[in-house]
């Protein structure tokens, strides 16, 4: 996705523009190692998340299997600046269950993309019902954005929280509360 030798050529511009001399020792290799960064921060664009849910096993477990605690760092595409926190996934299965370390991959190939936190939610929710079919699905995110925290308004330590909810999680309240218990619960 990163066309690598155009991005250090935009990052030298920048440092140009910013009154820096890309020659200067210290920075000359920066606009290559800014470049290679953000093929590592992008990889998401290049993943589909369909595949790290096409294994499956059979099982007849009819409760709650909840991931909590995935940690996750992407880029706002707004400023593009990091935002990080955890992604809790939780949901309901209807004779097959994902690896778990599947859940997790499945949130890094949304969390490396330029990203908002609500789109991110929502596609985390939305390939997880798709692939899975299972009876119900709920994703909550909560992250600290760089962009409230070193600019802007910065309030350090501010969380942004967002849940989405399919099948099942959509219409049953105690079901998202006893979720929203497992995710506080130590």
């Amino acid at each position: 996705m990163v066309d690598e030798k155009r991005a250090a050529a935009a990052i030298r511009e920048l440092l140009l523009a910013i009154g820096e001399d890309p020659d200067r020792e210290g920075i000359k290799e920066t606009p290559e190692r800014v470049a290679r960064m953000y093929t590592e921060l992008l990889a998401g664009y290049d993943e589909n998340s369909a595949a790290h849910l096409k294994k499956t096993f059979p099982s007849d477990a009819k409760g709650i299997v909840l991931e909590k605690d995935i940690p996750f760092y992407s880029l706002c595409e707004h400023h593009m600046l990091p935002f990080y926190g955890k992604v809790h996934i939780a949901y309901l299965p209807e004779g097959r269950v994902a690896g778990l370390s599947k859940l997790a991959r499945v949130t890094e190939v949304f969390a490396r993309r330029l990203q908002l936190q609500e789109r991110m939610t929502g596609q985390i929710a939305d390939a997880l019902m798709y692939e899975l079919a299972p009876r119900g699905v709920m994703v909550v995110i909560e992250a600290e954005h760089m962009c409230m925290t070193m600019r802007g308004i910065k309030k350090p330590g501010t969380k942004t929280l967002t849940i989405e909810t399919r099948g099942a999680f959509e219409n049953d309240e105690d079901l998202v509360r006893r979720v929203m218990e497992m995710i506080r619960y130590e």
